[in-house]
């Protein structure tokens, strides 16, 4: 099947859904839903609550944001999410690479008024949330893929220390400063001498806890037994007088629903910072959604994710959240703890929404270095070294792009960097579409097939003849480097050139642009004595190329003539005591003897 969205089986296949089930996936699982899994994602569910509400406090404050609007994110998005996502396991909240992002950004548009900022965070959200409908409507899922894999893992990397550098301070219990990721260094190591030990030891304590239950305890929610040890400390030792910054009371109640107070038209930068949040999001939330997903032996609609996340974003910022996004780390506690179905999100929000009603008093000792903390190593995993490793090994291109979107990162921000990033993928898309591989062919030996000679050395070029294969459509915007490197070839021939043979075998397509290039070149070719051949032209491409004349100007472009053929004919007509090499099997096809 094609995706996630079925609505029966046929023949033990299941078939995808269609009209308002397509877009409304509990029609479709709920239908399916075993009382044995209810168990399952009630557990689940808690478990991601108690993981999830020490991280979005973390994340809230990361964001410039009350903590408790953190868990309203985990509350509302959840529950959306799981009436229109199409992911099982996927568990939706704010994520360390958003959070940054709105807080550093939303930061120079509040002007210092915290009642704007929250409804500049909100207003963002919902801005999402229609931008994820339109290119729900306009499908445009298919965009994300053009967003390079290396630029991005430079871009999470550079993310992941400038968020960081955000945290260190709280963790050296100073005050930290700086607009920029250098002059945050120069803030912090200035400031070291002021060190509050006891805040530092408390603070790599908490961090040597939540590495250990990382890697001995994966799935449980550590973060929650540190957050409640924490807590307890503060409250029954004079630690609290020691230069510990807490948490501080925290509203009870569920969150109100209200619109944004602010429109767009009020806010300068809110679309591309819109936009930046949206691509974060559809990216992490996606790669996390297929990566849980290929574990659990199904697939993912990333068109419908889109309407999962919009609305996952709408109700954010219609109860007093912000962006949000599904994160690889809570999918995986909400997976590991045996979520069958995206009903364990509702069972999460209500134990969250429970934990607001009547559990919020318990969070008011709470250390700010244990945030940051949390924090700390839930951006270790955006740094992926072996990643960065295997790309220097296999292309070190690639990995100076990598770096390169790294770099932007630590030099204008994250939200500079995204759009860094979107026009780099962008550029190196059309760099590489603009100058594809030209293969010079040779023979190989002791046959009579010809590939790159660049590759293969030891191939045997035949006197006379240039042959070459361009490994990409022949379009308007690659003609150009392809004339050239062809003629480059030509004019380093050791050998007066009497023939140039043209394998389009590897060109799905040519358009008018590329087959008039190729009407030059014979002309030029005829001109210095040299003939053209084309061979092994895909059906649209002939098509294309005898409406441009090319067919009665370089010869017949019969679908069976091969490199070969031609090559043979060559040897034979210009030295007619040459005896062409066996090709066992193979026919004889019309025009494979005549040149032109």
């Amino acid at each position: 099947m094609a995706n996630q969205q079925v609505s029966g089986v046929t023949n033990g296949i299941e078939t995808p859904a269609t009209g308002w089930r397509a877009i409304f996936p509990p029609a479709q699982w709920l239908f399916r839903y075993q009382w044995s899994w209810l168990s399952s994602d009630a557990v689940a569910g808690v478990t991601l609550a108690a993981y999830g509400i020490p991280v979005s406090l973390a994340y809230a404050t990361l964001a410039g944001l009350p903590p408790q609007y953190g868990i309203y994110c985990y509350l509302a998005g959840g529950i959306f999410y799981a009436a229109f996502g199409s992911s099982r396991q996927l568990a939706i909240g704010p994520t360390s690479a958003i959070s940054m992002l709105v807080g550093v950004t939303v930061a120079d548009m509040a002007g210092g008024d915290p009642a704007r900022f929250a409804s500049i965070a909100a207003l963002t959200a919902v801005v999402i949330a229609v931008m994820c409908l339109v290119a729900w409507i306009l499908r445009l899922s298919s965009l994300v893929n053009f967003i390079s894999e290396t630029i991005l893992l430079g871009f999470k990397a550079g993310a992941a220390l400038t968020i960081a550098l955000t945290q260190l301070p709280k963790l050296f219990g100073v005050k930290g400063g700086g607009e920029h990721f250098f002059e945050r260094v120069t803030v912090l190591v200035g400031q070291l001498p002021d060190t509050q030990l006891a805040v530092l030891i408390f603070g790599i304590g908490a961090l040597a806890v939540l590495l250990l239950g990382e890697k001995f305890l994966p799935g449980r929610p550590i973060a929650l037994f540190v957050v409640l040890l924490s807590i307890i400390l503060l409250t029954v030792t004079p630690l609290r007088e020691m230069g510990f910054k807490v948490v501080g009371t925290l509203p009870r109640g569920l969150p109100e629903f209200h619109l944004p107070a602010l429109r767009v038209r009020d806010v300068d930068g809110i679309i591309p910072l819109a936009f930046a949040c949206l691509l974060l999001s559809y990216v992490e939330s996606v790669s996390a959604a297929r990566a849980i997903a290929q574990k659990n032996g199904y697939e993912i609609d990333p068109r419908q994710e889109l309407l999962g996340l919009g609305a996952a974003n709408l109700a954010a910022g219609l109860f007093q959240g912000y962006p949000v996004a599904g994160g690889l780390s809570q999918s995986s506690v909400n997976d590991k703890a045996g979520a069958k179905t995206p009903l364990s999100l509702v069972f999460a929000s209500v134990a969250i929404g429970l934990c607001l009603l009547f559990l919020t008093g318990l969070l008011t000792n709470l250390p700010n270095v244990v945030l940051a903390a949390i924090v700390l190593v839930a951006v270790k995993g955006l740094v992926d070294i072996r990643e960065l490793r295997h790309v220097w090994r296999v292309s070190r291109y690639e990995f100076f792009v990598s770096m390169l979107a790294f770099v932007a990162v630590l030099q204008f921000g994250i939200l500079k960097g995204v759009i860094f990033a979107v026009l780099a993928s962008m550029l190196l898309l059309i760099r590489r579409a603009a100058h594809p591989h030209v293969a010079i062919l040779a023979r190989i030996p002791g046959t009579q097939l010809y590939s790159d000679v660049e590759r293969h050395p030891d191939n045997e070029p035949v006197p006379g003849v240039v042959m070459f294969r361009v490994e990409a459509s022949l379009l308007y915007f690659n003609t150009e480097h392809v004339r050239a490197t062809v003629w480059k070839y030509i004019r380093s021939s050791a050998n007066p050139v009497k023939l140039v043979i043209c394998d389009l075998s590897s060109s799905p397509a040519v358009d008018i642009a590329g087959a008039r290039m190729l009407a030059a070149l014979q002309g030029n070719l005829a001109k210095a004595g040299m003939r053209l051949r084309i061979v092994a032209a895909h059906a649209d491409a002939r098509d294309v190329l005898r409406a441009e004349g090319l067919e009665e100007r370089v010869g017949h472009l019969g679908r069976r003539m091969t490199v070969s053929d031609v090559v043979e004919a060559f040897l034979r007509d210009t030295d007619p005591s040459v005896v062409a090499l066996e090709d066992k099997g193979k026919g004889t096809y019309p025009d494979a003897t005549r040149l032109a």
